[in-house]
């Protein structure tokens, strides 16, 4: 007992299913942040066009993710990703459809985030960088990806690593579409043996640990920077 809490239900097979669950949450942060960084620089660099039409699909994609709720978001691919992969890509029936909806639904819902992340961090070089490498006879395409992309990443690194942070705390919003994430499996542990306030403190102390360790490690980095 502490503080009046029972965890004698922190047993080995308790651990086990509580590893699995942080598994899976650190998979979804991990493939959507990826996925989220690449769609978000292209997403960001059609915000940038001189192209009306590029401009205002990327802005009305942003607008869109960012005004509705994650929640919505992550029910509405549950609801619709299932039958249009199935029926695109022939995907067996048996895949867990579950955690690739979770997948698309978190990329495509941080990509928004992130290219107004990579939007800020792309307008922060200065012009002369650009024109200096028009100069040197590169082409527009070339002079953003060796140019300009790799100067502002290293200034939006703390920026995207803190959107990460954000991104691993939102991964326990999959209970909605029952994804045993290591929220849903610690809430699950707990409601089955009595303990769900003692399995909602575990579960917040965990997160507290992990998001305050990666922050002082975002801080350092900025500190370098």
């Amino acid at each position: 007992m502490i503080f009046g809490l029972d965890f004698t239900w922190l047993n080995p097979n308790a651990f086990n299913l509580l590893g699995r669950g942080m598994l899976v949450s650190l998979q979804i942060t991990f493939v959507a942040m990826a996925a989220g960084i690449v769609w978000g620089t292209l997403v960001a660099l059609m915000r940038l066009s001189s192209y009306r039409i590029l401009n205002v699909a990327a802005a009305t994609y942003v607008t869109v993710f960012r005004l509705v709720p994650l929640v919505m978001v992550l029910l509405w691919f549950f609801l619709i990703v299932p039958d249009l992969f199935q029926s695109l890509l022939g995907i067996s029936a048996a895949t867990d459809m579950r955690m690739v909806s979770a997948l698309v639904a978190f990329a495509l819902y941080e990509a928004a985030y992130y290219s107004e992340i990579i939007r800020a961090g792309i307008q922060s070089v200065s012009g002369r960088q650009q024109h200096a490498a028009y100069a040197l006879g590169m082409t527009y395409g070339q002079s953003m990806r060796l140019v300009v992309l790799p100067q502002a990443f290293r200034n939006m690194v703390p920026l995207l690593l803190t959107q990460g942070i954000i991104l691993f705390q939102d991964t326990s919003l999959v209970y909605v579409i029952a994804l045993a994430d290591f929220f849903g499996q610690t809430y699950g542990i707990g409601e089955r043996n009595g303990d769900v306030v003692e399995a909602l403190f575990f579960a917040g102390l965990v997160y507290f640990i992990i998001c305050y360790t990666v922050s002082l490690g975002v801080r350092r980095i900025h500190g370098r920077g």
